[in-house]
């Protein structure tokens, strides 16, 4: 049902979006975020190496036992299931990659870690940035950790915890952050709990990416209440992710493109 659900959503949402840069966008920046950003097709050295390493890790049929923290059970999956449900595609990490490049990003946090896929676009646009990520499984993070070694990555930090235990302290170890991408529990309480205590440490050219926003009403009632927050001046719906600005010279406006 949540299949049927979430197809009808593209669908209406493909329909009623903006389909080129530019179009019915009047600030000068969302206009260079968008042909930039979300538009740009331009591909990096580093894009087939994190590729590479992608394709290793959905013909991996090992098989770990891990803590799934959103759940509070424990799970046995193998590698290549984990990375063809968990992982985001290539695009979307390409599209990050990207968004760090654009804000050129020197405090970045992220709220998931996964495999580290995501991680290591984030990482890669500037070889000076600190990130951390949280990730609450260490058998996971194991592998995350060994991927960035295979890619010669070392601007990384993870933390490995109960996120809802984890976060605070983070937080507490940047003055500010350039850019937040937030793939954890995806429940409405959990992401807006998230969103609010990372409000601490934005500047007006912070930005933050939400991951699937429209994965149910749930993540939806989150989506709402986090875009038309009175700190957001400006939020980007592209469906799989939603993306937030809070600089009080753009116009508070809500987009919703095609992606």
């Amino acid at each position: 049902m949540n299949r049927i659900r979430i197809v009808f959503k593209f669908i209406f949402h493909f329909l009623t979006a903006k389909n080129s840069y530019g179009f019915g966008v009047h600030s000068p920046f969302i206009f260079h975020f968008t042909k930039f950003v979300i538009y740009d097709k331009s591909s990096y050295y580093i894009f087939s190496s994190i590729e590479k390493i992608r394709s290793t890790l959905i013909k991996d049929k090992k098989v770990i036992n891990f803590v799934d923290f959103g759940t509070g059970k424990n799970r046995s999956k193998s590698i290549n299931e984990i990375a063809s449900k968990s992982l985001k595609s290539a695009k979307y990490g390409q599209f990050l990659y990207r968004v760090s490049d654009f804000c050129k990003a020197s405090n970045i946090l992220e709220l998931g870690t996964s495999f580290g896929l995501t991680t290591s676009y984030l990482a890669s646009s500037l070889s000076t940035s600190k990130i951390v990520s949280l990730e609450g499984s260490q058998q996971i993070a194991n592998i995350a950790i060994e991927n960035f070694k295979l890619l010669n990555i070392k601007n990384i930090k993870i933390v490995v915890g109960d996120i809802n235990q984890t976060l605070t302290k983070v937080l507490n170890e940047f003055d500010q952050l350039d850019l937040i991408f937030i793939d954890a529990n995806h429940t409405s309480v959990a992401t807006l709990s998230y969103f609010e205590q990372i409000l601490k440490k934005i500047h007006p050219d912070s930005c933050i990416v939400i991951d699937d926003i429209h994965w149910s009403k749930d993540m939806e009632k989150a989506w709402k209440e986090i875009k038309n927050h009175n700190k957001v001046t400006t939020s980007i719906d592209l469906f799989q992710v939603g993306i937030v600005f809070f600089n009080s010279d753009l116009n508070r406006k809500h987009y919703k493109m095609r992606y």
